[in-house]
């Protein structure tokens, strides 16, 4: 007999739970075999995992694009707060600016390399510097770098620093959802599993391939092992002629 297997997707999981309430309305009463208490709790059930899970889709996709558009929004406040830096440190090592005028900016005045920018919280920290510094020092009569030009760098900076606010957002939504999703899913295979074993035991005594047709019905799904045999409608007929034939012998023997 092949082996069964849990579904292992949310989709999988429907089709497992439908097809078991599906097949259940359709049979006779005395032929029925699972529970009233768990077909209800399914059809119960059904109904909030398939809401459930389309706003889980709704809340993934929406994440998925979203993160596509925030990653450019990202790269962009990235590369040019960098280069705004290192036009800056050029500028003092040149003489261009005061190097105790890297104060004002909040960048050590004897360190030219670029602080760290590995972070959206960092691409947040060190704009909000080089902006506030720059109007401090040109307010201070100081010359505006240009190349890029603060400007050009606030306005990349505001526009990440907006999708900042809405990637978070979006993201605890998303976090939300999978949570929940996750304890659904545990409640949908405790449910499936409950309905696959009562269909087994119900059909535990007929021959391998009717059982198998039986609860294939239901949905169950089986797996044949590397090299097992496939079951079929031969497969009974052979068993069932085995006993014949044992049973035959067990007559002649008791005849003798």
């Amino acid at each position: 007999m092949p082996y069964r297997r849990l579904p292992k997707t949310d989709q999988a999981r429907l089709r497992a739970l439908k097809q078991a309430i599906q097949h259940a309305g359709e049979v006779e009463f005395k032929q029925q075999a699972i529970n009233y208490r768990t077909i209800t709790e399914a059809q119960r059930f059904l109904l909030l995992f398939e809401n459930q899970v389309a706003q889980y889709q709704a809340n993934f996709d929406s994440k998925v694009s979203d993160n596509k558009q925030y990653r450019h929004k990202v790269r962009n406040a990235r590369m040019y707060i960098s280069h705004f830096i290192q036009v800056l440190n050029l500028a003092a090592i040149r003489g261009e600016i005061k190097k105790g005028q890297k104060e004002l900016y909040k960048l050590d005045p004897n360190n030219h390399t670029l602080p760290d920018l590995s972070t959206e919280e960092k691409l947040l920290e060190w704009g909000k510097n080089i902006i506030e510094g720059e109007q401090a020092r040109t307010s201070q009569g100081g010359f505006p770098i240009y190349n890029p030009a603060i400007n050009k760098v606030q306005v990349h900076y505001n526009i990440f620093r907006e999708h900042y606010t809405t990637h978070k957002l979006h993201t605890k939504t998303h976090n939300r959802s999978y949570a929940s999703i996750e304890d659904m899913r545990a409640q949908a295979d405790t449910i499936i599993l409950s309905i696959w074993d009562q269909v087994e035991n119900f059909y535990k005594d007929e021959l391998p391939y009717a059982k198998l047709q039986n609860c294939q019905a239901y949905g169950m799904i089986y797996y044949y092992r590397k090299g097992e045999p496939k079951l079929s409608p031969q497969t009974d007929q052979q068993i069932l002629s085995d006993r014949a034939q044992q049973t035959k012998l067990k007559w002649f023997e008791t005849e003798e």
